[in-house]
C-alpha cells in the first residue's frame, strides 16, 4: 500500500521526513513516544494526563472514526513525533481538542510543530468545528508560545473534562 504523504521536508539528499496520517501499524511506535516524551523528557506525572489514556495504545482505531485525524512524521521509516484532533470529551459543543502533540528530540527545532498544529486546524475547519481547545502543563512555555502565535488564548477553566487533571493550563481558538 502506498502512503499519502501529506507534507514532505527534503533535509539531506535521501533523508525526507514526511507528514501523514496515521495507519494501524504506528500504533506501538507512537504509544512509546507519548509516554517517552511526557515522563522522561517532559517530566510530566503519568496519573491525569494522556500517559494513562487507553486511545495510547490504539491511535489508528481512536483517529480514524467520525471528525478525527492523527497526522504523524516519519523519518527514515521511523516515526519520530504526531498530532491529531477529536470531539472535546464530555462536552456538548462543537469542539475538538489538539491531542498527543508530542515528538522526538529527532523532530524538535525543525518547524514541524508548527506544521502539525496547522495541518491539525485546516482539518478542524474542514471538519466545521467552532472552536479548537487544548491542555498543557504550566512548564511547557515553548508550546504555549507557539499555541498562542498560532490563535491560541489562555482560558480560567478547563472545558469538557478530559480526565487530565494534571494539565491546568488550558487554552481555545476560535474557528469561525
Amino acid at each position: 500500500m502506498k502512503r499519502q504523504v501529506i507534507h514532505k521536508i527534503t533535509q539531506a539528499p535521501g533523508n525526507d521526513v514526511i507528514i501523514r496520517e496515521i495507519e494501524a501499524g504506528d500504533n506501538p511506535q507512537v504509544a512509546r513516544i507519548v509516554r517517552k516524551v511526557l515522563v522522561e523528557d517532559m517530566g510530566a506525572p503519568k496519573k491525569g494526563t494522556a500517559y494513562e489514556d487507553k486511545a495510547v495504545d490504539h491511535m489508528y482505531e481512536t483517529y480514524t472514526t467520525g471528525k478525527s485525524v492523527y497526522f504523524v512524521i516519519e523519518e527514515k521509516g521511523k516515526v519520530i513525533g504526531g498530532a491529531g484532533i477529536a470531539p472535546l470529551d464530555n462536552h456538548d459543543g462543537n469542539v475538538c481538542e489538539l491531542q498527543k502533540m508530542y515528538f522526538l528530540e529527532a523532530a524538535r527545532g525543525k518547524g514541524l510543530g508548527k506544521k502539525m498544529i496547522d495541518l491539525c486546524l485546516e482539518k478542524a475547519e474542514e471538519y466545521g468545528y467552532d472552536h479548537c481547545y487544548l491542555e498543557t502543563m504550566p512548564y511547557m512555555k515553548a508550546a504555549q508560545a507557539l499555541y498562542k502565535k498560532k490563535g491560541f488564548y489562555y482560558l480560567d477553566a478547563p472545558v469538557g473534562n478530559t480526565g487530565h487533571s494534571s494539565c491546568p493550563v488550558w487554552m481555545l481558538k476560535d474557528l469561525k
